[in-house]
């Protein structure tokens, strides 16, 4: 099973200004590598519109990947109106109330996709996830926005951290097996491994951020995507591919 996980996409409506980054150029260009790699699915992890929820971007958005022709689902990220993505990308059948989260599974792989658009998961989403792992008797994986341990990114750590980190981590850590973990929000690429956890942090389609420094600041403004293979003999595999981005 292979699937392209793109995040931090932050799209904007034409004509707004984005720090001199061609935000959807970016996109089109993760796109076309991503049609090179012709995977089977492709997972969105938050941050797709630029500032707040845009129905008119999720929409442009949406177009772009349907002519792909490739199957694909996402999840809110902060910049997110979850409720808003899922009704453009016609999932809406999955929210829960305003909170967009769910169990797939995948040629024999368990895979939930989490809600953290608000900053954190919800009590009723922490429930469903405890009941969701105590079903599954073998390693699973996740698809959120927030990463759910520290990751040694001291701005993003100390400014922009899962706010219930250690009510997640408490149901995480009691999953007797492991655990990979597939997110974006914090602009850098990074693994971060943590008990029965191996978090992945997929680097942004906008810029990346210095992950030595205190303060905002930009490292570079290569975009990436990451390729998740989910092999039939239980091996998680993830690459980061890197391109150029573009300015305006």
């Amino acid at each position: 099973m292979k699937i392209v996980q793109i995040t931090d996409l932050h799209v904007a409506d034409e004509g707004v200004g984005t720090n001199g980054v061609d935000v959807r150029q970016n996109f089109q260009a993760v796109l076309k590598t991503t049609r090179s790699l012709a995977p089977d699915l492709i997972v969105l992890t938050g941050d797709l519109c630029y500032d707040v929820g845009e129905e008119r971007t999720y929409r442009w958005i949406r177009s772009h990947l349907d002519f792909l022709k490739i199957p694909y689902t996402a999840i809110g990220g902060n910049h997110d109106s979850s409720s808003m993505l899922a009704k453009a990308f016609h999932i809406d059948h999955l929210l829960v109330g305003n909170e967009l989260f769910y169990r797939r599974e995948l040629e024999g792989w368990n895979v939930l996709f989490l809600e953290t658009s608000v900053g954190e998961l919800s009590e009723k989403q922490l429930l469903w996830l405890e009941i969701e792992l105590s079903k599954i008797g073998r390693d699973a994986v996740i698809f959120m926005h927030h990463p759910p341990i520290i990751s040694g990114v001291p701005f993003m750590d100390n400014k922009h951290a899962l706010r219930n980190m250690a009510e997640v981590q408490a149901v995480l850590f009691n999953f007797p097996h492991h655990l990979s973990i597939f997110c974006g929000h914090y602009h850098v690429e990074k693994v971060v491994c943590q008990r029965n956890l191996t978090v992945h942090i997929t680097p942004s389609v906008f810029f990346q951020i210095d992950w030595h420094a205190e303060g905002f600041k930009v490292d570079h403004h290569r975009i990436g995507l990451r390729e998740i293979n989910l092999r039939n003999d239980g091996v998680v595999e993830s690459t980061v591919i890197y391109q150029q981005g573009h300015k305006k």
